[in-house]
């Protein structure tokens, strides 16, 4: 767990949330300033972007803009890898967070 400031417009629980270059998963609801817990590693049903193909252990990426798991690309964060397979009109998927610090690829 990282504990961060709730960006503009809060945050509720279960929400994936970027900060700076961390990504993770709000542990409870928090209003904008307070203190929030992500959860940046372990398994989450994401919401998945639904033309997206995912194999299992394939590479996945946050659409931040959109607000769901894809593929990775440019202006897209990557945030683990697929333990499930989800093909074309899929609308969630599990990933496993790898915790992993980064910017957008």
């Amino acid at each position: 767990m990282v504990r961060v400031t709730t960006p503009a417009g809060g945050v509720a629980s279960g929400d994936a949330l970027i900060v700076g270059r961390i990504f993770g998963i709000a542990a409870y609801s928090s209003t904008e300033g307070d203190s929030v817990e992500l959860s940046t590693i372990g398994v989450f049903q994401l919401p998945k972007a639904s033309a997206a193909v995912l194999a299992v252990g394939g590479r996945v990426a946050w659409d931040n803009t959109a607000k769901e798991v894809t593929t990775p690309a440019a202006g897209r964060f990557p945030i683990g890898v697929a333990v499930e397979a989800a093909g074309n009109g899929v609308t969630s998927v599990a990933v496993r967070l790898d915790g992993v610090a980064t910017a957008a690829a």
